[in-house]
């Protein structure tokens, strides 16, 4: 008998919402078939620390302490580069280790132009390969 294990994966979504196609594109790359799209509402107010806000999005997730450290989970982190390094401290601190995001990319070679899946990166990955470095 031959066990089939179907890697699944959320995918907690900071910013525009992913088209059909660019899940279809992630699923491809990533090998695992998506189990949810967590879609984070990602608006902070510039006149208040951000650091809180930052806790509250990851609060606003709902996940278990459990589902944050077994759970395979896709980033797709905000644009506003201060509050995607909150975004992945916040991550790294209840997961315990950097999670995977995706890049995304415009592709102007189709009219109107579009954007695709570029790639995912493995955080962790990268941290790991840094340390052999030091």
């Amino acid at each position: 008998m031959v066990l089939l294990c179907i890697r699944r994966m959320l995918i907690l979504n900071f910013t525009h919402p992913l088209t059909s196609a660019q899940l279809a594109a992630i699923s491809q790359i990533s090998g695992a078939q998506i189990e949810r799209v967590i879609e984070v509402k990602t608006h902070l107010d510039p006149a208040l620390p951000f650091a809180e806000q930052a806790r509250a999005l990851i609060e606003s997730i709902g996940l278990s302490s459990e589902e944050w450290q077994t759970k395979s989970l896709l980033i797709n982190l905000p644009s506003f580069s201060p509050v995607a390094a909150l975004v992945l401290a916040e991550l790294h601190g209840r997961m315990g280790y950097f999670p995977a995001v995706l890049r995304l990319r415009q592709n102007s070679d189709v009219t109107p132009p579009q954007i695709e899946v570029a790639e995912i990166i493995n955080l962790q990955a990268v941290r790991d390969a840094a340390r052999q470095r030091r």
